[in-house]
């Protein structure tokens, strides 16, 4: 059985940033904190923790004093650093620079939205890391859309102005932005700013395909991954033989009867060593049976 690895797939640069802060600090033998899992792969997650790493939520973070505490890439608002600065907690900061310069643009836009009256509206998943820190540049005054089919959360008597969290589909950014224009009584400002990330939503025409080259496709991911989500579907829309697993453990051996092709990719936060080593265990039949 030919078994290959998906070479463009795995962590994007914001991962690998964040997670070469945090072990570049635990080599040296600092305690450190992370404000959330730094990335949404519990293999890679309980890795880090067995260098050390603690992972704390905002309430814990309320706590400590004067300790150091990683910002992962999804970034944070900035109730967080308000309050890092109240307890003297020094803030390594590791926000994806793409989520950086979207806070700020957000920033911004806040301030001209509540000069105009106007909405301003962020097409996201409800309560993820990123969208949480974007809402957070609003004063939590931002409507969240997870999808076309929430489209009566808005006031199409206001204006709009509308941003994406950097993981969502384009396709589904520009249908949202379709029928928005739609339903927008006339003269109304819509501005639509197109925030997805490029690293991302150029994987998708790849995986079609890698996905279209092999009998079977094996997506590795954390199964609390928006990303890999969006990923793994765009293997399942050209091959009906995708799985996605988050670890070998997961791997049935019912998945690959009759198959002499099996290709291995995964989301931006997933390690390229996981990858590799579900990519062994199909090689060596360590599969359930």
């Amino acid at each position: 059985m030919h078994v290959e690895v998906d070479e463009k797939s795995g962590f994007c640069f914001g991962v690998i940033r964040a997670i070469e802060k945090a072990e570049q600090l635990l080599d040296s033998g600092m305690e450190l904190y992370s404000l959330g899992e730094i990335v949404h792969n519990s293999v890679e997650v309980n890795r880090l923790k067995s260098k050390g790493l603690k992972v704390i939520n905002r309430e814990q973070l309320a706590l400590l004093r004067r300790v150091t505490v990683l910002i992962r890439a999804h970034g944070e608002p900035p109730l967080t650093y308000e309050i890092a600065a109240k307890n003297e907690i020094t803030l390594i900061d590791a926000t994806c620079p793409v989520v950086l310069r979207l806070q700020s643009r957000i920033s911004e836009s806040y301030k001209k939205a509540r000069e105009l009256g106007a909405q301003l509206v962020i097409f996201g998943q409800r309560g993820h890391a990123e969208v949480n820190g974007l809402v957070g540049q609003a004063k939590g005054d931002a409507v969240v859309l997870e999808s076309v089919n929430e489209l009566h959360l808005l006031d199409f008597s206001r204006s709009i102005i509308l941003y994406s969290q950097t993981t969502k589909s384009l396709e589904q950014f520009a249908l949202l932005c379709s029928e928005i224009q739609k339903h927008l009584q006339q003269g109304l400002l819509f501005e639509a700013h197109d925030t997805v990330c490029r690293q991302v939503s150029h994987r998708k025409p790849h995986l079609h395909r890698f996905a279209r080259k092999h009998d079977v496709i094996i997506f590795v991911s954390g199964y609390n991954s928006s990303n890999g989500k969006e990923l793994y579907q765009a293997c399942s829309e050209v091959n009906g033989r995708s799985y996605m697993v988050q670890n070998r453990d997961d791997l049935q051996a019912a998945w690959f009867e009759s198959c002499s092709s099996v290709g291995v990719c995964g989301a931006t936060s997933t390690p390229r060593w996981l990858m590799n080593e579900v990519a062994e265990a199909i090689k060596t039949g360590q599969l359930h049976r």
